[in-house]
């Protein structure tokens, strides 16, 4: 597949994906999901790829949903299985990650609004830049929120902060963000991506990749296990 609102780069088993719609602030499309979910399937399906980094290009992550005149509703249909013909676009996202087996770094280098926040929730680790900025705005847009965030923002921050997040809308600043867990680490804008390398190169030079794939699968899946037994 040819990309053109992503970039991708492979380098020492690490998998970069970028976000690139930089004068839109990686504003999210259909075609961005698409292209996300494909470069996403196939780095995992590669016994090359052993770390997956997700940034954005410019000044931000992700500025949530394209809501421009071209980019109206109309227009989302996603090129999938029937079984996931009517999930939001940034729940088919959040779902490929939660099944896959290659663990995956967020580099979040500026605003993360809506999707550009909710797609990162399935993600291993979450670093911030220290001026990020952070939202889920559903309520603000007369929406409900998407991604199967309900599913996964309480198992990170906690029922409280999570409530108190998606039913007021408002932003939320960088040092809270990590306070409440949301985010692993903040650092300088500059630090971000070198961090999220030397990570993923941690991962990739000191780990077994059969033990993380399993480890990352039992973590995930056992989160919401209601007796130890279905552990074992």
């Amino acid at each position: 597949m040819e990309y053109t609102q992503i970039t991708c780069n492979l380098s020492d088993h690490i998998f970069t994906i970028t976000l690139n719609r930089p004068e839109k602030l990686n504003a999210f499309t259909s075609i961005m999901c698409q292209e996300i979910v494909d470069a996403l399937t196939g780095a995992d399906r590669d016994d090359e790829v052993k770390a997956i980094i997700v940034t954005g290009a410019g000044r931000a992550f992700c500025s949530g949903l394209d809501l421009s005149p071209d980019s109206k509703a109309s227009a989302w249909r996603i090129n999938t299985s029937p079984i996931d013909a009517n999930r939001d676009p940034a729940g088919i996202i959040t779902l490929t990650i939660y099944d896959m087996i290659t663990p995956i770094i967020a580099a979040i280098n500026g605003p993360a609004v809506g999707v550009g926040i909710t797609m990162t929730l399935p993600m291993d680790i979450r670093l911030a830049s220290e001026d990020v900025k952070i939202a889920f705005p559903f309520t603000r847009r007369g929406l409900t929120n998407e991604g199967a965030s309900s599913w996964f923002l309480p198992r990170i921050v906690g029922m409280g902060k999570a409530t108190e997040w998606i039913l007021t809308g408002r932003m939320i600043q960088a040092e809270e963000a990590l306070s409440s867990g949301l985010i692993n680490e903040l650092v300088m804008p500059e630090d971000l991506l070198p961090r999220a390398m030397t990570i993923a190169r941690d991962i990739v030079q000191n780990t077994s990749s059969v033990s993380v794939a399993l480890c990352r699968q039992l973590l995930w899946k056992m989160h919401s296990a209601t007796e130890t037994e279905e552990v074992f």
